[in-house]
């Protein structure tokens, strides 16, 4: 009789990240009728020395391998351009690799000044825009803001800036991802990121009962392989998992320490996973941080996360969806912060993102795999 596989050992968090997360200030400019942030209203804006904090720790992990530093918010641009470039200034050009730069910012308060400067410190854009037609995202007197999001994409344009974007989708169906396709790649979009609306933070709402996600992401897919000027970050994400099943090391990579996905508010709290979990605290485990680092830096941070309660709950639940999902390899555990808004738990399994915007994504790859099979 074969023996049983030996259980994997309980999950770890690896002590680098390849990117982190900085918000600049709480406060954004806009009120998405999606958006899950619980201080958005608040105007405030991070102290030297916090970013010298996280500068420290980015320069000694520069030495190994590079460093992205994601300017996200709330707002960053609603941080004023003297104040951010202030915070860009505290970090190192880099130790043997290169400390890079990337805002995610929704388009409106865009100008030439910024311009500027995005040209000047080669600044990744990704800009927060939701399509065609009015939407979700309106400014705090309910007006639609696509309109000023476009003359921001336009300037971008001019400047020669490369740009990306994210699209909240609260109607997943075939329609509205060629729909989408077409309208982004018309702009000159370099990449789309599509983010289904989730039941997070304060946000209760969540995708139309009709919707029809596996037929969104099988439309979208068939919408890339026509046209592959654009990258498609979640369709991308799944493609790599399955050529690394078809090599054969999808499991080994898999047992691999969780990369942290680290976040460092603008009072210098440090969220070393689910950034989402971001201003929250949890009656029973407390606030979702582990620590200010001013006092033991980003590193330091990391190091003692495991010992967390909250943490520690959240590794539990990785190593709960090892145990029983066969798309472990693929999402790693999902995201914590979807576990914990959808059932109040850190360690739990499946969840309604997961089905959408994971497994319903890798069946439609499936469908639209079959459908070039048949017509070949």
């Amino acid at each position: 009789m074969r023996e049983a596989a030996p259980p994997s050992p309980p999950t770890r968090l690896a002590r680098t990240s390849s990117l982190v997360l900085l918000q600049p200030t709480p406060l954004c400019n806009l009120d998405c009728s999606y958006c899950y942030l619980p201080s958005r209203e608040l105007a405030r804006v991070m102290s030297p020395d916090v970013a010298d904090a996280v500068a420290h720790t980015v320069e000694v992990w520069s030495a190994h391998h590079p460093v992205t530093v994601l300017w996200h918010g709330g707002e960053p641009l609603a941080t004023g351009l003297p104040r951010l470039t202030a915070l860009l200034d505290r970090f190192p050009p880099g130790r043997g690799h290169p400390v890079r730069h990337a805002v995610q910012t929704n388009g409106t308060l865009l100008d030439d000044a910024w311009c500027r400067l995005f040209v000047e410190r080669g600044i990744e854009v990704s800009v927060s825009i939701d399509g065609p037609g009015p939407g979700a995202r309106a400014d705090r007197g309910g007006h639609d803001t696509t309109g000023r999001a476009l003359r921001g994409i336009a300037l971008l344009r001019e400047h020669g800036i490369p740009f990306g974007a994210v699209t909240v989708v609260s109607d997943p169906c075939p329609r509205r991802a060629v729909e989408l396709h077409r309208w982004f790649s018309g702009l000159g979009c370099r990449t789309l990121g599509v983010n289904l609306v989730e039941r997070k933070g304060v946000n209760v709402r969540s995708i139309a009962d009709e919707a029809d996600p596996a037929g969104f992401w099988a439309a979208l897919a068939a919408c890339g392989r026509a046209d592959p000027r654009m990258a498609l970050r979640d369709v991308e994400h799944a493609l790599r998992y399955v050529r690394a099943e078809v090599a054969g090391v999808a499991q080994r990579l898999a047992g691999q320490p969780v990369d942290p996905l680290p976040m460092i508010t603008w009072d210098g709290q440090v969220v070393p996973v689910s950034p989402d979990l971001a201003g929250f605290t949890s009656p029973r485990l407390g606030a979702f941080t582990v620590g200010d680092v001013r006092d033991v830096g980003l590193a330091g941070c990391l190091a003692r996360a495991e010992r967390v309660p909250w943490v520690a709950e959240a590794l539990a639940g990785i190593d709960a969806c090892r145990a029983g999902c066969a798309l472990f390899a693929y999402c790693r555990g999902g995201q914590a912060a979807n576990k914990y808004f959808e059932t109040g738990r850190l360690d739990a399994t499946e969840t309604a993102f997961c089905r959408s915007s994971r497994k319903l994504l890798m069946e439609g790859l499936i469908h639209d795999a079959e459908r070039v099979t048949l017509d070949t």
